[in-house]
């Protein structure tokens, strides 16, 4: 994988912008040879029969509704967990009514086809993860989705085929053996780990350059398509369960929100960047473009809820009750 500096080191690499510091930046080398990622955008849709986008077919199903549409609206917040899908396009990953509103017809595999602008009356064709979650994320009011049907296909999470190697792989575990098949297969994961790994790396900087440019909302769709690309069940040297990527990003992600006074959505990146175990909370508590979330009531909480308070108000109290200066 490629080499970066975190935390520390990364500070002294940020860049500054007009109004407010850039986010985290990776001191990765960035590949330049390799193919830059084809940002495609939402587009509102001509008409109410213009047909929907072309997706990969779901693997065979007895059900009948599978490739079917079918539309609701939702307000916040969301039970759903999106995925990216090995086509670039987003997906329900997981449904909790415990945690948000959800609808009776989904099930996960279901794909996105359209839903809600940002703003306004609009329906956007749902052509790419990261827009498709920046556009949740920061619409107010009720959520319209369409979504077809998959009949709990997953495979679309899957980004490689069973080819004949693979088969000869899973045959050689089954038997305890290890062969041509299961070298080989492991030598193509790595690869594909490695390009993935470049990709990721890539649309970081992409992001931050926009970023840079005063391009927020550029910034906000490539940066969630850099967290949709994340490795699934990955395990780092150090038992880490994300990536450095992963949790740079999430950082970045709540300064972009902050600065455009989405505070929920910011909130929500932070948590999910300290939960991570982003760890630079020197950062967290000074970086100007966190700025309007530090006056937020809910910023003390949280920030406490992982590091240690910069001053503990109990000793204060302990104190005034010892010298008699009340509650």
């Amino acid at each position: 994988l490629a080499s970066m500096s975190m935390a520390p080191s990364l500070s002294s690499a940020r860049a500054r912008g007009a109004s407010a510091r850039a986010p985290y930046r990776a001191s990765a080398r960035a590949y330049r040879a390799s193919a830059r990622h084809n940002r495609r955008s939402l587009t509102p849709r001509a008409s109410e029969s213009s047909s929907p986008t072309t997706s990969a077919p779901a693997a065979e199903s007895a059900d009948p509704e599978v490739g079917t549409l079918y539309e609701c609206t939702l307000e916040k917040p969301l039970g759903i967990r999106w995925g990216r899908g090995n086509d670039g396009r987003a997906y329900i990953k997981e449904l909790s009514a415990a945690v948000g509103n959800t609808d009776p017809n989904m099930k996960v595999g279901d794909r996105v086809v359209r839903c809600s602008a940002s703003f306004g009356e609009d329906i956007w064709d749902a052509e790419n993860y990261g827009q498709v979650v920046y556009a949740i994320k920061t619409r107010s009011g009720g959520i319209y989705l369409q979504l077809e049907k998959r009949g709990g296909d997953v495979t679309i999470f899957e980004f490689d085929e069973v080819d004949d190697v693979t088969r000869m792989q899973r045959a050689e575990r089954g038997g305890g053996n290890v062969g041509s098949g299961t070298r080989e297969v492991q030598r193509r994961n790595y690869d594909i780990a490695q390009e993935r790994a470049q990709k990721r790396v890539e649309l970081f900087e992409e992001a931050l350059k926009d970023y840079q440019a005063g391009e927020l909302e550029k910034a906000l769709i490539t940066w969630e398509e850099v967290l949709g690309l994340e490795p699934p069940n990955y395990i780092g040297d150090n038992m880490s369960r994300c990536t450095d990527v992963f949790r740079i990003t999430q950082f970045n992600i709540a300064c972009v929100y902050s600065r455009m006074n989405n505070m929920d959505a910011s909130f929500e990146a932070l948590e999910e960047a300290l939960r991570v175990g982003f760890e630079d909370f020197k950062m967290v508590r000074s970086d100007p473009a966190l700025e309007n979330l530090r006056i937020d009531d809910r910023f003390k909480p949280l920030i406490d809820k992982y590091d240690e308070p910069l001053f503990n108000e109990n000793v204060l109290k302990g104190f005034k009750n010892l010298f008699g200066g009340g509650n």
